[in-house]
């Protein structure tokens, strides 16, 4: 194959945050491929290029990625459109993959890429890096994620209470993504250990509908948009060793 596949992230919502990369791949004459859950449903990818006054092409596919954890369901969705870029790539036609948010992190465009690197070893594959929704939501909320050495932690809420609780003891930053399944055992939990106050609630960071909460005690009991995170500050004090150029005299002794 001489063509290449390009997983092209735009961003989690404002159009201004797509990268200057990204914007020139997407006026080139590549085909544009993007995902949708179910068919004949929008894709929330390309609607952050359309906000950007691009224009969607005539050379452009939805692809279908179902929303459930069933590997064998996911697998062969995963194999359809794996197969169908590979259709375009050998037909010397470079492809986009349209991705909300960041590409290398909890993207659908690594099942896809791994996927078609399995059918053909010789596929060319090209990630874009783009904004990822936390740091945009951290942006927005004017809430460092970090400073000097403190820890973050990026998890889906979905590993449970359990592994929150865990990482609260153990991070200064604890990121929830995907909140909306356990939203109200987080804020529970959250109450318990008296972090409410330390809490944000970010939902469609950048969007047109973005919201931006820090009262969570007012979200219990809400469903909430899928593309929602929680981003909590605990600003407990933790005994450390001592900084050296930034390593910890302990860690380099160990």
């Amino acid at each position: 194959m001489t063509a290449k596949l390009y997983g092209v992230s735009l961003g989690p919502g404002d159009p201004g945050l797509i990268t200057r990369r990204a914007w020139e791949l997407l006026q080139s004459d590549a085909y544009w491929t993007y995902p949708i859950k179910k068919k004949d449903r929008p894709s929330y990818a390309l609607e952050i290029a359309l906000k950007a006054g691009l224009v969607e092409p005539e050379n452009s596919l939805a692809l279908v990625f179902p929303m459930t954890h069933d590997k064998e369901i996911l697998a062969k969705y995963w194999l359809q459109a794996a197969q169908t870029v590979c259709d375009l790539l050998r037909q010397d036609q470079d492809v986009i993959f349209l991705v909300e948010g960041d590409a290398s992190t909890f993207s659908t465009f690594q099942h896809l890429a791994k996927t078609v690197k399995a059918i053909d070893q010789s596929a060319e594959i090209e990630t874009i890096p783009g904004v990822s929704s936390f740091n945009a939501a951290a942006a927005l909320a004017q809430v460092p994620l970090a400073d000097t050495d403190d820890t973050v932690a990026i998890i889906p809420a979905g590993y449970g209470i359990e592994m929150i609780e865990s990482l609260l003891n153990d991070f200064d930053t604890l990121i929830l993504l995907k909140v909306k399944p356990i939203l109200d055992n987080i804020i529970e939990l959250l109450r318990d250990k008296n972090l409410l106050n330390n809490s944000c609630f970010i939902e469609k960071a950048g969007s047109d509908e973005e919201r931006i909460i820090h009262d969570l005690n007012s979200l219990y009991g809400e469903k909430v948009n899928y593309l929602s995170l929680i981003m909590i500050s605990n600003n407990q004090h933790r005994k450390r060793g001592e900084m050296i150029r930034g390593c910890r005299k302990k860690d380099i002794l160990a």
